[in-house]
């Protein structure tokens, strides 16, 4: 048996009532859930048939359960080990008698949405991102239940939002299919108009422990509130600095609450972190110690202080990528194995230079979501929509792909016609307005320029000189997204084609990019080797020797789109969560500039203190 510290043992020990426990990163949470589990069956004499063990994974459920299977010595256990979304459908498939059959698959669900975006949203539904942040929102209203008159969308106007959301409920009722979030919405209503429903399930869980509190969302924590009744016998774990799925609809303030709700709880820190060493568990309490709404906890760590955290200055992005795959090559060279070590990012659209160095330089890595393509990208095919018509493709595909944009008045059925677009029907059929006339004179013009220039120059003419810049900025106001954002995109589709000379060559290069994509896509599947590569979210919970933090700069950490305190804070988590991946060395490394402007250092090296 493993020696518990005195925290550890006061929360495993806990039998009756409420108790919430802050386990910091690397404090052994998992352990207390499991051995608490198994005190309460052998020495508090609980029927195991009456604890629920929920958390938010599958994964985290199952070995959850496999730990506490391996740890009592047992090939079974009537414990419900589960995830919110599979516990709350067990409780409707029981009332109802739902299927399989009525869940709505990501297949279904994405052409509803796209669907009704193309009815509601008009050109939105052309891009790539639009369906999946609708889809977002969707969840963010559902899951806090907020009445849709009070719901302001961030992606695009609110009327907009509203008919999507309602199409969207509609067709899911007409098809009797649930999403995931109506599995949390119809058990809450389902307990709240049959209290005789519920009281069964109340005397079947009577001890609830929840896992990973911090990432709960209002809706989650009002079931589990009415489900704990009346015996309250609620135990709650987490960390509310390591909240960091507010695009979720996690609210740190319903653990920062959960005293107010619960008067007569315990609480109890879990204040040892067995991961890292001392410098590295130094830094990152210095900066999280910056947040200001936050339970104050004073961490220490029984490990060595170890090396002091690095921090690494390049002159841009590239020399960044190109020196930390220079340094993984040479301890590959050495015979050292690459498993341990992880490079973190803020999101997965940084990962692209830093893929095709590791490509370049044979480096095996894998990567814990997959990267988007770039070159998928809507704006990606507005450009090569212009230069391919310009190189003489006159199909109509590629002149509907960018006819308005930026805005030229130019009506779908004026390029009916036929299937090759030609200038001079179009012109004809404009012929009685002048102006129209004139624009089309002006845009074959540009498209002439476009056919002597390089990709390089052509995108800048594109850009600048036939206004697509400036018709991004509005569609950005109409999507309530920051300019920066598709400005960025065009910077990288840009730096893309520097040193190209000529279409042909920029679309091989797209396609032999692609290939090598899909390829690590389907060897990483096969075969989890080398270096890992992720974003700041997708690590929470793992753990590596090494960890590299790259572009700590402002506008990647803390992101450009936080701007209120709240939003700060939430970074400031997400980074402190980054840097207690580390169990031994930790290099931040930052840039001095990008895409030819200027990038300061991110405020979070100064809070480090290093």
């Amino acid at each position: 048996m493993i020696k518990r510290n005195p925290s550890q043992q006061r929360a495993i020990a806990h039998l009756s009532g409420p108790m919430m426990v802050l386990a910091g990163p690397g404090s052994g949470k998992t352990s207390v859930i499991v051995e608490r589990t198994a005190y309460m069956t052998e020495e508090g004499g609980i029927s195991p048939s009456n604890i629920l063990v929920v958390t938010f994974s599958r994964a985290a459920a199952k070995e959850m359960k496999e730990r506490f299977l391996s740890f009592t010595e047992q090939s079974y256990t009537p414990v419900t080990f589960g995830t919110f979304h599979g516990v709350f459908y067990g409780i409707l498939k029981q009332a109802y008698g739902f299927t399989a059959a009525n869940i709505l698959s990501e297949e279904e669900k994405t052409g509803i949405l796209q669907e009704l975006a193309l009815n509601f949203g008009g050109e939105l539904a052309e891009e790539g991102d639009f369906s999946e942040e609708i889809a977002k929102e969707i969840s963010v209203v559902k899951g806090n239940r907020i009445s849709l008159e009070h719901y302001y969308s961030s992606c695009c106007p609110d009327e907009v939002f509203r008919q999507i959301y309602q199409g969207y409920r509609e067709a899911c009722r007409n098809r009797r299919k649930l999403d995931f979030d109506d599995m949390l919405l119809y058990c809450y209503e389902l307990f709240e108009q049959r209290k005789d429903i519920l009281a069964a399930w109340q005397n079947k869980f009577q001890y609830i422990l929840v896992d990973e509190f911090q990432d709960i969302n209002q809706l989650q924590y009002e079931i589990v509130r009415m489900l704990a009744k009346p015996q309250d016998n609620l135990f709650i774990v987490g960390d509310d600095d390591q909240s960091i799925y507010h695009f979720r609809g996690a609210r740190p303030e319903i653990m920062l609450n959960f005293n107010r709700d619960y008067p007569e709880a315990e609480t109890v820190t879990l204040n040892v972190n067995y991961r890292c060493s001392g410098r590295i568990l130094s830094s990152a309490m210095q900066v999280i110690g910056q947040n200001q709404n936050r339970f104050f906890k004073r961490l220490s760590t029984p490990n060595e202080s170890g090396e002091a955290v690095r921090i690494r200055e390049f002159q841009n992005p590239r020399e960044e990528y190109l020196t930390v795959v220079s340094e993984l090559r040479d301890r590959l060279e050495r015979g050292e194995c690459l498993e341990d070590t992880a490079i973190l990012l803020r999101t997965n659209q940084e990962a692209e230079g830093l893929v095709g160095a590791l490509m370049e330089r044979q480096v095996p890595f894998n990567m814990k979501e997959k990267l988007p393509n770039l070159f998928h990208h809507w704006i990606c095919r507005n450009l090569l929509a212009y230069m391919r018509f310009a190189a003489g493709d006159r199909s109509r595909k590629n002149f509907l792909e960018f006819m308005n944009r930026p805005n030229r008045y130019i009506g779908r059925d004026a390029v009916t016609i036929s299937a090759e677009i030609s200038f001079e029907q179009l012109k004809d059929f404009y012929k009685e307005k002048d102006w129209m006339c004139d624009r089309l004179t002006t845009l074959e013009t540009h498209l002439r320029i476009l056919k002597g220039l390089a990709p390089y120059a052509a995108i800048n003419f594109i850009r600048k000189g036939m206004g697509y810049e400036e018709y991004l900025h509005e569609y950005a106001e109409y999507r309530k997204i920051k300019p920066e954002e598709l400005s960025e995109i065009l910077d990288r589709l840009t730096e893309s084609t520097r040193g190209m000379n000529s279409l042909e060559e920029w679309e091989n290069y797209i396609q032999d990019y692609t290939e090598r994509l899909d390829e690590q896509a389907r060897k990483a599947e096969q075969e989890r080797e080398g270096v890992l590569i992720s974003t700041l979210h997708g690590v929470k919970g793992l753990e590596y020797d090494k960890v590299y933090i790259l572009n700590v700069n402002e506008g990647s950490m803390p992101y450009r789109k936080a701007v209120l305190e709240p939003a700060i804070e939430e970074e400031r988590r997400l980074f402190y969560v980054g840097m207690t991946r580390a169990r031994k060395r930790l290099t931040l490394c930052y840039v001095r500039q990008q895409y030819e402007k200027k990038r300061d250092p991110s405020r979070f090296l100064k809070e480090a203190g290093v």
